[in-house]
């Protein structure tokens, strides 16, 4: 598939018991976005999660847009992540873990993307971070607000260089994103619906713009929440086998 600027609808697909996702990928089109493995929007109702697995090789962050997780681990660590939040694992030389609906009896809807670690970093130890919502840097402008879940000032942490940003715009509201020229960039739409360089995406839609030369701008054409992902790719082999990267 030739990726820059390429639009396609994430994949509907059941994962862990019963929970519906939307998947990016990896898929038949695109295996893997050096230095991105997957990613996926969740749905997870209180009798659907994802009980306790392994992985190694990566890390994971799962950002909520509504309602709580929890993540229980081998390390000892149990916590909950509610709307807003940000937990992030790195699995390294290999974790277990769980991923439940938190209380409160709502659909857990969020974000989850894998970034592959350098094969330098695949036998670190584990560990995680649980960072929420209140303390993820956040900028109004008038007719939208940016959130910055990786990058500047923001508290998350992770071993590739990257930056995620979620952004919220009104109707007709024109956002320019930072570049990042050598970087390898998507535009993931949550809600509503965008136009990036004459091309239009609905809901579940992602859009690979590659390696940017210029600034991209998005419109919103109704009132719309996206994410934007750029990462510094590794430029190494990526041998992704279920819950492991290797």
């Amino acid at each position: 598939m030739d990726q820059n600027q390429t639009i396609i609808a994430a994949f509907e697909m059941t994962e862990g018991v019963g929970t519906r996702v939307r998947r990016a990928f990896p898929t038949a089109l695109l295996m893997s976005y050096d230095p991105f493995v997957l990613f996926d929007e969740f749905f997870v109702s209180q009798s659907t999660g994802f009980p306790e697995h392994p992985h190694r090789g990566f890390e994971a962050l799962t950002y909520m847009l509504s309602g709580t997780f929890r993540h229980k681990d081998i390390l000892g660590n149990d916590s909950e992540v509610g709307a807003g939040g940000v937990q992030r694992f790195t699995a390294g030389k290999g974790i277990v873990h769980s991923e439940m609906p938190g209380l409160g009896g709502h659909i857990c809807r969020g974000l989850q993307l894998w970034i592959n670690l350098p094969r330098r970093l695949k036998h670190i130890e584990p560990s995680y971070q649980r960072v929420s919502s209140e303390k993820i840097p956040q900028e109004s402008f008038d007719g939208g607000r940016v959130r910055t879940i990786i990058g500047k000032n923001s508290p998350v942490k992770v071993l590739t260089s990257s930056s995620y940003l979620d952004l919220r715009l009104e109707s007709q509201v024109t956002y320019e994103l930072p570049l990042f020229s050598e970087w390898n960039s998507l535009i993931y739409v949550y809600n509503g619906k965008i136009e990036i360089s004459g091309q239009r995406l609905g809901q579940g839609h992602v859009i690979f713009l590659g390696q940017q030369h210029k600034k991209p701008r998005v419109t919103a054409l109704e009132a719309s929440g996206f994410v934007f992902l750029a990462g510094k790719p590794h430029g190494e082999a990526i041998y992704h086998n279920g819950p492991y990267v290797d």
